[in-house]
């Protein structure tokens, strides 16, 4: 048999205070990482150098950048790790404007504020000043001076104010090529049956038609635009049923009736 190799505690020792020796090397290390990460945690958290260093806001038109940081509560002062998306997002969605927000943390101290605004289905002219009516039918304050309409028909002299929120409703539901090829919208006179509008459109024709169904009713114009004879111009009447009357035949009528 070989003979068993025997280790001395003499030989053992120089190996096991070298080991303790690394152990407390590690343990030193860790312990100065901690305290230099702390250190430079505190560093962060006190200086500049946490604060929001690019604040972007998207998806916006009517409302301006600076009216909705002003609303988010945040600025290039605020600690970007202190930044709350959920709280953030509900201080801008209080703005009339705005239908939904989403805020979006990134690197390096990056703040993106995305807004969804509600559509601007119309406005309403009382004067010499035009209000925006919004989708969800509320009414902004007036444009400024010399600030025209975009996008959207004008609601011209609304004398009953309970429909406006109808009016509003209807105009939503369109989609947007149609509400851009209506110019004005004018209640018809008060002799006439309550409810009905007037439309004058962009492309030159008039279209009667009531309130009530008025999305789903004005929704096939492009459809009943097709059937006209090119450069034909002249009154939808929409409803039930629909029909079309040429200016030129309308003057025509209007002759006769005179000469009668």
């Amino acid at each position: 048999m070989d003979k068993l190799k025997v280790v001395t505690i003499e030989d053992r020792i120089p190996k096991l205070k070298e080991q303790r020796k690394q152990k407390a090397n590690r343990r030193l290390i860790i312990y100065l990482s901690l305290f230099f990460l702390l250190v430079l945690a505190v560093v962060y958290f006190q200086s500049g150098m946490s604060n929001i260093k690019k604040l972007t806001v998207k998806g916006n038109y009517f409302v301006s950048d600076e009216q909705i940081i002003a609303a988010s509560g945040i600025g290039y002062e605020s600690k970007f790790m202190n930044i709350e998306e959920k709280k953030i997002e509900q201080k801008v969605q209080t703005l009339n404007e705005v239908a939904l927000a989403k805020v979006k943390r990134s690197f390096y101290n990056e703040v993106t504020i995305s807004v969804t605004e509600y559509q601007r289905v119309g406005y309403i002219k009382q004067k010499d000043d035009y209000y925006p009516m919004l989708q969800n039918g509320t009414m902004l304050p007036p444009l400024k001076k010399g600030d025209r309409p975009v996008n959207a028909p004008v609601i011209m002299q609304w004398e009953e104010k309970d429909r406006l929120e109808e009016m509003a409703q209807e105009l939503r539901k369109l989609p947007e090529g149609i509400i851009h090829r209506i110019s004005e919208i004018h209640q018809t006179p008060a002799d006439q049956k309550s409810g009905n509008v007037t439309l004058y459109m962009t492309d030159g024709n008039e279209v009667k038609i009531s309130i009530s169904g008025f999305s789903e009713r004005l929704g096939n114009y492009p459809l009943m635009l097709d059937q006209l004879k090119k450069g034909e111009k002249g009154t939808f009447y929409i409803g039930i049923s629909s029909r079309f009357e040429n200016y030129a035949k309308q003057k025509k009528g209007d002759r006769s009736e005179t000469e009668r």
